[in-house]
């Protein structure tokens, strides 16, 4: 196998004066594109198994959304215009002389979704229509081998772990969308300087729950309160920023009737949000492949993104060390094989090689979680 080892410091982000961190949440535009764009790969993936006892072609990962109409109010709001979702991309339509009603589990997989997903917004304010078509022949007999072969020529990375200011971003976006007031669209920028962390929160507040202006003025005290606690438990000094666009005298304020912006003008599509990890790290190396609705059995763009970060969790587990991992494939050459490896960490090259090549034989592990809706890809 080719591994090629760089030796690096403990973590030259971590060590750098200033670092940038981005997370777009659950509810943002891109992230709902995201999501739904998974749980339709999931559902189908489940339906060809029952079917046919393997996972058939395809390639989901082609989400839009057109954002809706709104009119939110203190204690009260109405959908004007309803969201707009369009479900495409490829997927396997018949095998075997059988057709597969596709189109039919794509909807109810993204119904579900957002019902099972969010407070206030429901599959009744959105508009979806499926326009998945029929999977490229020549993807699908790559598909098809007996052993797994790349569909693509594509990389993955990931690194562990997450520095301090990592952590932070990822834990307020999820906390701060827990609290009552608060909608799923949740979006945290985090500017590290030394030891100082100024993060700014975009949180959407749910009208229903918020019947006053002094009710408003609450959330955005709690959304505060919520990451400096977290900032603080990290190490790190916070400043922290809470809807900056507000015009409170005048009562123009991030208010909405289901949570998310996407009722009311910020449309979404899959890949324009968080990388594998859950986040943005323009100081860190990335893919930039929308890895959200990916096949999980042969799209290496997918795979190998998410088997990257669990090479790079497993050494930093081992070692102790810092690991940035890097997996590059070829078009037709099989999975477990990469054209090469590079493992970039302060960890010596046979403190970790084991852990490589054992992560590569189970490889197979990585479809089994995507499957089961047990691991992440925004």
């Amino acid at each position: 196998m080719n591994i090629s080892w760089t030796e690096t410091e403990d973590d030259p982000v971590e060590n750098r004066e200033v670092e940038l961190v981005e997370r777009k949440g659950l509810g943002h535009p891109d992230s709902i594109c995201d999501g739904l764009a998974e749980k339709v790969s999931r559902e189908l993936s489940r339906e060809y198994r029952k079917r046919f006892g393997h996972i058939l072609h395809h390639n989901t990962d082609e989400v839009q959304l057109v954002a809706g109409e709104s009119n939110p109010g203190f204690g009260e709001g109405e959908i004007v215009e309803p969201v707009f979702i369009l479900l495409t991309g490829r997927a396997t339509k018949s095998f075997d002389g059988e057709e597969i009603p596709v189109d039919k589990i794509a909807l109810d997989a993204a119904k579900e979704y957002i019902d099972e997903n969010f407070k206030a917004l429901d599959s009744s304010h959105i508009e979806f229509e499926s326009r998945i078509g029929e999977t490229s022949t020549d993807l699908a007999s790559v598909y098809e081998r007996e052993e797994r072969m790349s569909n693509d020529t594509s990389f993955g990375v990931g690194h562990a772990p997450l520095s301090p200011a990592e952590k932070t971003v990822r834990q307020v976006e999820e906390e701060v969308r827990g609290l009552e007031s608060c909608g799923e669209d949740v979006k945290v920028m985090g500017l590290r300087q030394g030891e100082e962390i100024t993060l700014t929160v975009a949180a959407a507040a749910i009208s229903s729950r918020v019947s006053s202006m002094d009710e408003y003025r609450e959330h955005l005290e709690s959304v505060e309160n919520t990451a400096e606690k977290i900032a603080e438990e990290n190490g790190l000094r916070p400043e922290v920023h809470v809807n900056t666009a507000d015009e409170i005298e005048e009562e123009e304020v991030y208010l909405t009737v289901t949570g998310t912006s996407a009722e009311m003008g910020d449309d979404g599509s899959v890949g324009r949000g968080n990388r594998v990890n859950g986040l943005i790290t323009p100081h860190r190396s990335m893919s930039m492949e929308a890895a959200s609705g990916k096949n999980p059995v042969t799209h290496v763009g997918k795979i190998y993104n998410l088997l990257a970060r669990e090479i790079a969790e497993e050494i930093h587990s081992e070692t102790g060390h810092y690991a940035q991992v890097k997996l590059l494939s070829q078009i037709g050459g099989p999975i477990k094989d990469p054209q090469l490896v590079e493992v970039e960490s302060s960890a010596a090259q046979e403190d970790f090689e084991e852990i490589v090549e054992r992560k590569l034989e189970e490889i197979d592990s990585v479809t089994e979680k995507c499957v089961e809706g047990d691991i992440s890809t925004f």
